[in-house]
């Protein structure tokens, strides 16, 4: 009886882990078609220009920007460092950061699902606010940023060897250009290279994570009772990115464990604070290393985990002033989801596995196929938990 338990909750994880994935794979695809392209259509003169420096301007276009391109985590890093490396302010790429991955609509509507309106409204107002205390806590603390080191290690991490040409092209002109595209598909395949490892182990245990862990641990995670006090709600606040930082389940997956948590009693600002933590996560802060160094990748982490739990705080106590904060009702646990249905989400999909399929073929009829595991334990490492996770996912699938 114990092992049919126990087979049928790894099925319940295998499936849950391909569920979250399905469901996130789509903006994975338009994260990754919009950092080729600013890539290869984008000059780094145009990027300094438009985005250099940490003004009003500047930072506006980088919060629209990132709104337009909302997408996962792991797309959104990628976008920043094109941003970056092609000469945009530390800033600005921040800004487009937090606003990809929080002023997102497809977010909204998960939230709302499983959350309420009032949810919504958080997580877009406290997009904003992100974004103004990232700026104020930046241009406190940016003598500690290493800028000019983190933006040669992203342009090498990308590449990026923009000598300008093309520079004198239209904008018609670049985009009717087959080589161009050529080279869009090729960077496309490159960022998937880089981050395989990393998404394929998070949303494994995101999976695992959803099934196995009890709701009475984070019950006891998070402390505070129906009425927490300023210092209970503030322990909540930091608990929050602290329990997502070691689960990764990511902007996406983690709104349902948001809701579990929520009715059992989390205040909400714990529950805001747990959403906002999808780029404090410890998969997000290895990209970050590969892209801009180890230093700079600690700097922005620390920068957010302050933002990140003052919005919370603010959040919390301003809804408390309107007499908005919502009451725990009904909600859905992760494995509840109906991730495989038939609706907008597997329509996308299949035109960004198209896409995908396509873009691979080319660069492989281009430059050939090459598969490398990357020098060090750490890579090495991970591409065995990768394998592992595969092997864990393929019996889990197989055990129903």
């Amino acid at each position: 009886m114990m092992t049919e338990t126990f087979l049928d909750t790894w099925h319940s994880a295998a499936m849950t882990a391909l569920g979250l994935f399905w469901t996130a794979f789509w903006a994975f695809g338009l994260g990754y078609l919009i950092s080729s392209m600013i890539q290869v259509f984008v000059t780094r003169q145009a990027m300094q220009e438009q985005m250099g420096d940490a003004g009003p301007r500047s930072v506006a276009m980088g919060t629209f920007f990132g709104f337009v391109s909302s997408s996962c985590s792991f797309a959104a890093l990628s976008g920043t460092r094109a941003l970056f490396a092609k000469g945009a302010g530390l800033v600005p790429s921040l800004a487009f950061l937090l606003a990809s991955t929080n002023l997102v609509v497809e977010l909204g509507i998960i939230i709302a699902i499983f959350l309420g309106w009032q949810f919504v409204v958080g997580e877009y107002v406290g997009g904003v606010l992100l974004i103004l205390l990232m700026w104020l806590v930046v241009r406190v603390t940016k003598g500690a940023a290493p800028i000019e080191e983190a933006r040669r290690k992203a342009q090498e991490s990308q590449g990026d060897d923009d000598d300008g040409q093309g520079s004198d092209q239209s904008w018609r002109e670049k985009l009717a250009s087959r080589e161009n595209w050529a080279m869009v598909a090729q960077r496309y395949v490159m960022e998937w290279m880089m981050v395989w490892k990393e998404v394929t182990v998070g949303f494994t245990v995101a999976g695992i994570i959803a099934a196995f862990v009890p709701q009475a641990f984070f019950q006891w995670l998070f402390i505070g009772g129906d009425d927490p006090n300023f210092f209970e709600l503030l322990a909540q606040a930091i608990v929050g990115p602290v329990a997502a930082f070691f689960t990764f389940i990511g902007s996406m997956g983690n709104i349902p464990l948001a809701a579990v948590l929520y009715g059992n009693g989390v205040a909400f600002a714990g529950i805001m604070a747990f959403i906002f933590s999808d780029l404090v996560v410890l998969p997000v802060l290895r990209v970050n290393a590969q892209y801009y160094g180890w230093k700079m990748a600690l700097y922005i982490l620390g920068a957010f985990l302050v933002v990140l739990v003052a919005t919370a705080m603010i959040l919390h106590y301003g809804f408390a002033a309107l007499g908005l904060l919502p009451s725990a009702e009904q909600v859905r646990t992760v494995a509840e989801r109906e991730f495989f249905a038939i609706d907008y989400t597997f329509w996308l999909n299949m035109g960004f596995a198209a896409l995908s399929l396509g873009f691979l073929v080319w660069k492989i009829a281009r430059s050939g196929w090459s598969f490398a595991i990357d020098a060090g334990i750490i890579e090495k490492g991970l591409f065995v938990v990768a394998m592992a996770s595969y092997a864990w996912l393929t019996v889990g699938l197989l055990v129903a």
